[in-house]
């Protein structure tokens, strides 16, 4: 769960009131019609498109967001997303589970007029996590990581555009997930052996990717992630609107602070989803 942070008139005009509280992850549970509900209830100013990994293949980050890649299509091999020859059922059923999604969307969300949000994972999660048919991850090979970036932003404009259609007074908001950032970006990504690391990334490589990204899509923008070292830095220079991080994993607040007097707006995740593994929950 995370607060919606913003500064005073010299900052832009964030799509969100200020305070509004949405889910920046995962919900538990596999009931997708009681959850959209739920978030639709609970969070009102600020609702978004669940997300139940416990439904299986297709329902996690990865496999949800490679649904969006436009003729790239995946599969999984030996418990691994694996870019496919051609699409196949693991595609059909990862296609299915985000269809029904959209539906209860759609019937939970009818007449709303606010902002929704819907989330994807970036271009860097993705290719990091992605594997080539010949082996290695997609990280491995520029060229590769540049056919995941062009692909993900052509789907997820068309994305954008479907849940435009489907909630035609809502603004829409898009969250790219991207817990693999920092580690692309130290040269932390370990290779399939685990003897070795892919090669770092440099600070302007990603942000150009994630920039191509956000100004294809046409919304705004925040960029989610929940390791440590948020790349600040990278996150301005790809024209984010907004930043959303675990404040519980900050140690310097000097960099966001200067973040946010420069106008990144804040989603401050403050709250787990996820009940804890033994005691009360917040």
């Amino acid at each position: 769960m995370a607060l919606t942070l913003r500064r005073g008139p010299a900052v832009p005009d964030f799509p969100w009131a200020r305070g509004s509280a949405t889910a920046l992850g995962s919900l538990p549970g596999t009931d997708v019609a009681e959850a959209q509900r739920l978030v639709v209830g609970e969070l009102p100013e600020l609702p978004h498109l669940v997300e139940l990994p416990e439904r299986g293949p297709g329902a996690d980050m990865i496999g949800r967001g490679a649904a969006f890649l436009v003729e790239l299509p995946v599969q999984l091999y030996a418990g691994r997303w694996q870019i496919a020859p051609r699409p196949g059922r693991d595609m059909r059923r990862t296609a299915d589970l985000l269809e029904r999604d959209l539906d209860q969307l759609t019937e939970q969300g009818d007449g709303y007029t606010g902002t929704v949000k819907v989330q994807a994972a970036g271009p860097w999660t993705l290719a990091a996590s992605l594997e080539l048919p010949v082996g290695g991850r997609m990280l491995r090979d520029p060229g590769a990581v540049r056919d995941v970036t062009d692909s993900l932003a052509e789907g997820l404009r068309r994305h954008v555009a479907d849940v435009s259609k489907r909630l035609p007074g809502a603004t829409v908001l898009l969250q790219l997930d991207e817990p693999s950032l920092p580690a692309v970006l130290a040269g932390r990504v370990p290779t399939e052996s685990g003897l070795s690391a892919y090669k770092a990334v440099d600070g302007p490589d990603a942000a150009a990717a994630l920039r191509t990204v956000i100004e294809t899509v046409g919304v705004p923008v925040v960029v989610h992630c929940c390791a440590p070292g948020v790349p600040l830095q990278v996150l301005r220079d790809a024209r984010a609107a907004a930043v959303a991080l675990d404040l519980a994993l900050l140690k310097d607040l000097d960099p966001l602070g200067e973040a946010i007097e420069a106008g990144l707006g804040l989603f401050a995740g403050a709250v787990p989803t996820r009940p804890p593994s033994a005691g009360r929950p917040p």
